[in-house]
């Protein structure tokens, strides 16, 4: 495997590090907690992450997993740890699946089963990169806001 993908999976583990460590000591009724219309809850969002990842990953491989979009929208009452394992089994899927991908195959293309565009098998990882780094963000904000809602 080539110091590129060492370095994809590092760049995976810190955002997954920092999810973790966000999803450290929070109350349970705060993983569900919605901060506003048109939002997601925590437990949403990492849930829905670590789908997108698998499935980016999947489409990259030309091997996309079966995938239940709009039920990771509904996930309500997954505690941190669980959550945490999503984080866990994402990135060990991540590993065992590019094991043995060259660098040439980040040139091959690839269509996704959802929407029938193409893609290179590059770009399904940068973007599967991209989504869980904006996503990060949006968990890390949801947490803040809950620990300040309720103060004057």
């Amino acid at each position: 495997m080539s110091v590129f993908y060492d370095d994809l999976f590092d760049l995976f583990d810190k955002l997954h590090a920092e999810i973790k460590k966000t999803l450290d000591g929070i109350p349970s009724d705060a993983l569900d907690w919605v901060p506003g219309p048109d939002m997601n809850s925590i437990a949403v969002l990492v849930v829905h992450l670590t789908g997108a990842e698998r499935y980016w990953i999947g489409v990259a491989l030309n091997e996309p997993p079966g995938r239940d979009r709009e039920a990771e929208f509904r996930t309500q009452g997954v505690g941190a740890e669980a959550l945490k394992e999503h984080l866990v089994s994402a990135d060990d899927y991540a590993k065992q699946a590019l094991t043995g991908f060259s660098l040439p195959d980040l040139e091959a293309v690839r269509q996704s089963p959802r929407n029938g565009k193409t893609f290179t098998a590059g770009w399904c990882l940068a973007h599967a990169l991209e989504h869980t780094a904006v996503h990060t963000g949006h968990i890390q904000l949801t947490r803040q806001l809950w620990e300040q809602k309720g103060k004057p």
